[in-house]
């Protein structure tokens, strides 16, 4: 009996790889559950193991086994089939020859033995203070390659439904970027409610500008910015990119961000899950009837133009947080004005499917991250659109 409950509760784990987490603390739980799918395989092959001793409800026991293990397996055989195509995929948005040609580590955007790597050891960084605002100090972490010469720097902005995070939240990432040659400033912002909108994107701008002043010393190329945001970071990002006009700006990231801000309000999430509308009203200072031209002005899809640098979009289909259809929204509206984009939607994957990046989600997402990155700071122009 004790091994058909655990089989039952393997099975209904395995669930949240295909389904939107219902509740807050499920949806920490489908992070794992995705991003470290052979953990729950392993369980899963002891307790099949284990049927092979007890009589009673073996062949129950098995059933629901084997369909938990079918569970666990679909993203690691939707990585599979995404990494197939990702480089043509990749290509066909932004030109022939955009693609890095060494790739990411083995050349695989996926590899089911790299799920077993632990965790990138974090490189070193230099705590900065940037700006001085009315709220007080700003601060960034900066990583900084092994290089001595000007190199492309991307600014990374946190998470946290605009009202908490911080600098050193997922640094793995950074990490392993400044691995890779980028000069990598994660930057912590002004938070509201005590600071609403738009003083985030005032913040973007005063890190821009001290990159470039301190340049000299920081080794930055100024012709080589990249903005890359998580979540309300990846709303920021689209806002600053498509607003401030920065010189060097070369492209924008966004990994699961709210891209059309009325939309979101009108479609919130389960308020078991997070209470969107609450977060929207304190960051925007009123709701979308209240303030509807705070809506549109901190809305990608508002403010995009043809003139709109590259960018990269990153989503799970199972985000019950920020629903994927922010980034289908934009991707067609970027497609519709002639904006190079690549939108990588993962069928998977849930809000924070980056936390590690050797999970399924985490290695397709740093592949591409990498070669957005290499395109817009190295071939960005010089390739063919055909």
């Amino acid at each position: 009996m004790f091994r058909l409950i655990l089989s039952i509760i393997v099975f209904l784990l395995g669930l949240l790889c295909i389904f939107e987490a219902p509740e807050y603390h499920l949806w920490l739980v489908s992070v794992v559950a995705t991003e470290f799918p052979w953990v729950f395989m392993a369980v899963i092959l002891l307790l099949l193991l284990w049927g092979r001793v007890v009589r009673r409800y073996r062949t129950t026991g098995n059933i629901i086994c084997l369909l938990a293990l079918a569970c666990f397996l679909y993203p690691v055989t939707g990585a599979y089939i995404i990494s197939a195509n990702l480089d043509k995929n990749f290509e066909a948005a932004f030109g022939t020859g955009s693609l890095q040609q060494k790739g990411y580590k083995d050349g695989k955007p996926f590899s089911f033995t790299r799920m077993f790597s632990g965790r990138e050891p974090q490189e070193p960084f230099k705590t900065l203070t940037y700006v001085t605002t009315p709220a007080g100090p700003l601060t960034m972490d900066y990583y900084q390659p092994q290089m001595k010469t000007p190199q492309p720097c991307v600014i990374v902005i946190h998470g946290g439904s605009w009202c908490s995070g911080n600098s050193q939240q997922l640094p793995e990432l950074n990490t392993y970027l400044a691995q890779c040659g980028y000069n990598v400033a994660s930057i912590n912002y002004r938070l509201a409610p005590e600071n609403k909108w738009p003083v985030q994107l005032d913040d973007v701008h005063a890190a821009l500008s001290y990159l470039r002043t301190h340049a000299a010393e920081l080794n930055v190329d100024t012709n080589n910015f990249v903005l890359l945001g998580r979540s309300a970071g990846g709303q920021i990002a689209l806002a600053a990119a498509y607003t401030l006009n920065e010189p060097g700006l070369k492209g924008v990231i966004d990994f699961y961000g709210p891209a059309d801000m009325a939309w979101g309000y009108n479609h919130p999430a389960n308020p078991l899950v997070l209470d969107t509308r609450k977060i929207m009203t304190d960051y925007l200072g009123g709701t979308v009837t209240e303030v509807p031209q705070n809506y549109a002005a901190s809305s990608a899809t508002e403010i995009a133009t043809g003139h709109s640098v590259p960018t990269l979009m990153i989503f799970g289909k199972n985000d019950p947080l920020v629903p994927y259809t922010n980034g289908t929204k934009l991707n067609s509206i970027l497609n519709a004005k002639g904006v190079e984009n690549f939108l990588l939607l993962l069928p998977w994957a849930t809000h924070g499917c980056d936390y590690t990046l050797h999970g399924p989600s985490g290695q397709l997402s740093t592949y591409t991250v990498e070669q957005f990155l290499y395109f817009v700071t190295h071939q960005y122009g010089q390739v063919s659109s055909f």
